[in-house]
């Protein structure tokens, strides 16, 4: 009764803003533009990857590519500020929004697939199931794409798993606190076939990214992340870096 009562008063607070977004995210132009717009997003994005920034490693060249898929020009421009070589110097922003780009390409294909299988292929009329299997899979994609580097490097199962519960645990729950709860407040009855469901979907990415941020920036401020590495020093010398960046 009491969680209950608790979502029917945040639905009560967010309607007028539901009341604006949904009839925006439910026209097939809006989802047909978007796509567009990812499109040549995730398209200047392997231009640069290729002509400037081959340097950077293949994890992160893919985080890089689903950041951008989940979020278009928003991701893009992430990108241009905290994962290219050619960054001037670099910060703990730029490395809060490294660390959250790495975070969100694991969580965001978890919430896809969450999102897209239980609500979607399953139909699943209960908002409940839905949001703790998406919640399952969004831990379990996020996990993963830090166990699997560490393994990669040599650390143990056991301390790869850890390390993950350890330094991830709350920026993926404040990611997919606020990621969950948004697609649901504003899709929670569409169908995988409206476009309302694709675009608060898309939206919902986004905002997790959004609240997820200012988390990872103080983990990694306080040492419990050590942040991705700064790619200024993966494309040889600066001075290097900015000759490629004009080529």
């Amino acid at each position: 009764m009491a969680l209950q009562s608790l979502v029917e008063r945040i639905e009560h607070a967010f309607a007028p803003i539901r009341h604006v977004l949904k009839p925006i995210l439910s026209d097939p132009s809006t989802m047909a533009v978007w796509a567009l717009l990812v499109g040549a997003s995730v398209g200047v994005l392997w231009w640069d990857v290729r002509k400037r920034n081959r340097a950077l490693p293949s994890l992160m060249k893919g985080v890089w590519t689903l950041v951008v898929l989940y979020s278009g020009p928003f991701g893009l421009a992430v990108y241009r500020y905290a994962g290219r070589t050619q960054i001037d110097r670099d910060s703990l922003w730029r490395r809060g929004f490294r660390s959250t780009a790495h975070c969100y390409s694991g969580c965001g294909a978890g919430e896809i697939v969450g999102f897209a299988v239980l609500a979607g292929l399953l139909a699943l009329e209960s908002t409940v199931l839905t949001a703790l299997g998406t919640f399952a899979l969004a831990y379990l994609f996020g996990y993963a794409l830090t166990v699997g580097p560490l393994m990669q490097e040599g650390v143990g199962f056991g301390r790869a798993v850890l390390d993950a519960l350890y330094s991830e645990t709350p920026s993926i729950t404040v990611m997919e606190v606020t990621a969950i709860g948004t697609d649901l407040l504003l899709a929670s009855q569409a169908k995988m076939t409206d476009p309302l469901f694709w675009g608060a979907l898309a939206l919902s990415l986004s905002v997790g990214f959004v609240f997820a941020f200012p988390i990872n920036a103080a983990l990694v401020y306080f040492g419990v992340k050590e942040g991705m590495k700064n790619p200024a020093e993966m494309g040889g010398d600066r001075h290097g870096g900015r000759e490629r960046a004009t080529d």
